[in-house]
């Protein structure tokens, strides 16, 4: 089309990231702050910061025809069929109205039974839509949850203009990869994407795969961050990495939530314990994949933790739930603001046999739905501790 306009991408059009580095190409969406990168050495978590999950471009405008050029970075995993090509969300005015991909980029082959890794560069690519209504309105691409994406330039047929500032509350939530998006049916299907959407809350979504460590840079990430709703969801990552005992996780949790209180003294925080996961209720970590049937694109988990070790205090999810009550019910004496949600009212027993954990670790697109609306209907309802003032 000859009468294409190019609009730059900066961070007045994004939202979601806290971080936005400039690139060769454009600019790459970070869910970490600068500093806080500096301070990591962790590939996982590295990687995981880096990919957008609830990260969206946002703008109003007349166009009917829409380009996104964007150049993904993809995984693939030794002996695995390919993984699908990441999703991008279009929402019209509020309304879902289109999916699309970018086939193209770079691709990082990992080796998980070695702990080896390799980079195929790749060229970047387009994602279009086109056919939507000529009249003025607010447009929000929604990224995919599961590829980091440099993002490179905007294109339309008719000008772009930022969108006015939402007068939604901000709801910023930190949690495993349960949160960032696993298996989810594709950015705005993540279960804080669902909640965002039913509670009619801008989302910041700190889920970070594999990396829900209470690490105290995260934890400065979201007491630098403006947010009016906190939640944090804390167990799962703690117990598969077995990275401490019941002696340091409560004085670990005790000071990742004096941090975010630094910055945020008296906003909801709604602490948020583990859902259900038969893997680890009463035996620890740590957990590590199952190869067996990766061949035909299964891959299960599993652990090698023995349930007689919680005694010399080695965690499970049960152990962290009842640390996290009582941790709570401690801080809330003088912190009424402070609030508990049992992860398994958002995902129990009844729900574990309808929808089992196919990897015996993640949800899938089903039970993400199901916990997205849960937590909308438990935080964000007329009595819930998101509820509206």
């Amino acid at each position: 089309m000859s009468d294409w306009i190019t609009t730059p991408v900066t961070a007045e059009l994004l939202r979601g990231a806290l971080d936005v580095e400039h690139t060769e190409l454009g600019v790459l969406p970070h869910r970490l702050p600068a500093r806080a990168r500096a301070q990591n050495t962790d590939g996982q978590l590295a990687m995981a910061e880096s990919q957008p999950a609830g990260v969206r471009l946002v703008f109003r405008t007349r166009a009917t025809a829409v380009e996104l050029d964007t150049l993904p970075t993809k995984r693939a995993y030794v002996g695995a069929p390919p993984r699908p090509d990441g999703l991008y969300d279009l929402v019209v005015d509020g309304r879902p109205v289109g999916q699309g991909s970018v086939l193209d980029g770079h691709v990082i082959t990992i080796d998980m039974a070695a702990g080896t890794s390799e980079v195929r560069a790749g060229s970047p690519g387009t994602v279009r839509f086109d056919g939507l209504s000529g009249g003025a309105k607010d447009v929000e691409i929604w990224l995919p949850h599961n590829e980091t994406t440099e993002l490179i330039a905007l294109r339309t047929d008719a000008p772009v203009e930022p969108a006015a500032s939402s007068d939604r509350r901000v709801w910023l939530h930190h949690g495993s990869s349960i949160s960032h998006g696993s298996d989810a049916a594709s950015p705005r299907n993540t279960w804080p994407a669902v909640a965002a959407t039913q509670g009619g809350v801008e989302l910041i979504n700190l889920g970070l795969a594999g990396s829900a460590l209470l690490d105290p840079f995260t934890a400065r990430a979201m007491r630098d961050t403006a947010a009016d709703l906190i939640s944090v969801k804390i167990g799962i990552n703690i117990v598969n990495h077995d990275v401490m005992r019941l002696r340091a996780f409560g004085p670990a949790v005790h000071g990742f939530l004096d941090t975010i209180r630094e910055g945020h003294p008296e906003v909801p925080l709604l602490v948020v314990s583990p859902i259900l996961c038969p893997l680890h209720e009463d035996t620890p970590g740590p957990c590590f994949p199952d190869f067996g049937e990766i061949g035909e694109g299964r891959l299960r988990f599993r652990t090698l933790g023995d349930p007689s070790e919680s005694a010399s205090g080695k965690l499970t999810l049960q152990v962290i739930r009842e640390e996290l009550t009582r941790i709570v019910k401690q801080r809330s004496a003088e912190d009424p603001n402070l609030h508990y949600l049992d992860g398994r009212e958002l995902y129990g027993e009844a729900d574990s046999v309808e929808l089992p954990l196919p990897d015996g670790l993640h949800p899938d697109a089903a039970a993400h739905r199901r916990i997205g609306e849960r937590f909308a209907a438990v935080a964000f309802g007329v009595d819930g501790v998101f509820g509206s003032d």
